[in-house]
């Protein structure tokens, strides 16, 4: 227990901080759970998909997720370019997980909610 705590000390050293530090922006769980859907899909298809993203956002996104090997990437040689998107193995394995944390957040928000408004008052 002591050796597991220690661990959380050091942000460097630490997998959870690590990887949630990457997920915890506004976008990256959304483009997943999109790509989960599919079997893969244009830039401009995923833009329009998620709606009010800027196209920037949406490229810094898709580079973090796929430095970490999450979405892969495949350019095909055509005029224009065609560019297209899909989730991985790894992406996959890591989707289980929120799919259950999105049905968490689904059987609680009510409660939540209410919790949240007793504060407040």
């Amino acid at each position: 227990m002591e050796k597991r705590l220690e661990i959380y000390s050091h942000a460097e050293d630490c997998p959870v901080r690590n990887v949630l530090n990457r997920f915890g922006d506004k976008w990256s769980i959304l483009v997943l759970m999109i790509l989960g859907e599919v079997d893969n899909m244009r830039f401009n298809k995923l833009h329009k998909t998620i709606g009010d993203i800027s196209q920037k956002m949406l490229t810094v996104t898709l580079r973090s997720l796929e430095a970490d090997g999450l979405v892969k990437r495949t350019i095909f040689p055509e005029i224009p370019p065609r560019v297209e998107y899909e989730i991985t193995d790894r992406g996959n394995s890591l989707l289980v997980h929120i799919h259950k944390l999105s049905s968490w957040a689904e059987e609680n928000m009510e409660a939540i909610n209410e919790s949240r408004k007793q504060i407040k008052a």
